[in-house]
């Protein structure tokens, strides 16, 4: 629910236990508290920090309704992850522009980490790059681009809840987190679903969450999304349309209807 947000954060590789995970104990943003994560993310962004002068970060945000418009591709193949991606290439290449000197790289997995890692290399081969499971976890520097991801997305929440219902909402966003594991997020889907149109941009309609309340309630018309994996990349056009593989008839012959003998008459 909402949109989802990829961050980097980066800084000298001599610094980078010493000062992320010694100093200030940068550690995977869910087990972090929302004080803790608000206080690292300020001295992030406060001139004469040692974290805002030794370091940089920057964010990827994907609107709910861009995900969503993007999985409907014609051909079907720009799933989820494969959106993750491009979000992740992005953000090296401009940190890359800037006149950075990255050196080694370290992502937290979508997909098989060997196949992710692999694809980065052939598109940064100068670059170290290490994927792998639960890197925010074990690299203070995704522990770090971890905070600011959680920390953007948290205020995006808020904002858009502010948009949604209006400034005098008494600071509380009714809608959680956003997570399926947050029982206020669940439990304003179900009090704010239309049958038919489900919910507004705040929601990604392929979403399993969402897909699943709305097939629940027997919405007239269910759409298929393309797999969050390598496989949906094989997906064809023709495999969308009814019938595609039966046998073929003349077109033409039957664009304006079927031809009727005297005997229906």
């Amino acid at each position: 629910m909402c949109p989802m947000v990829y961050a980097l954060y980066y800084l000298p590789l001599a610094m980078h236990r010493s000062l992320l995970a010694e100093t200030h104990h940068f550690d995977d943003s869910k087990v972090l508290t929302p004080a803790v994560r608000s206080d690292l993310m300020e001295k992030i962004c406060t001139p004469k920090t040692d974290l805002f002068q030794h370091g940089g970060w920057a964010t990827r945000s994907m609107s709910a309704r861009d995900i969503s418009a993007a999985q409907l591709r014609a051909n079907g193949s720009y799933n989820l992850n494969a959106q993750a991606m491009d979000a992740t290439i992005d953000l090296i290449q401009q940190v890359l522009d800037q006149g950075v000197n990255v050196r080694e790289v370290y992502i937290d997995t979508i997909g098989p980490p060997a196949t992710y890692q692999r694809k980065l290399e052939r598109i940064f081969p100068s670059l170290a790059i290490t994927v792998a499971k639960k890197a925010d976890s074990l690299y203070p520097c995704v522990s770090a681009a971890s905070v600011c991801a959680k920390v953007t997305r948290d205020a995006a929440l808020e904002v858009l809840y502010t948009a949604y219902v209006g400034p005098d909402h008494g600071g509380e966003v009714v809608w959680g987190s956003g997570y399926p594991s947050d029982a206020r997020c669940t439990n304003w889907l179900k009090a704010n679903m239309n049958p038919v149109f489900g919910w507004g941009n705040e929601c990604r309609f392929s979403w399993g969450t969402a897909k699943e309340l709305l097939e629940a309630k027997g919405a007239p018309c269910p759409m298929g999304w393309p797999e969050a994996d390598d496989a949906a990349d094989n997906l064809k056009l023709t495999g969308f349309f009814v019938g595609a593989e039966e046998e073929k008839e003349d077109e033409m012959a039957t664009w304006f209807g079927r031809r009727v003998t005297e005997a229906v008459f």
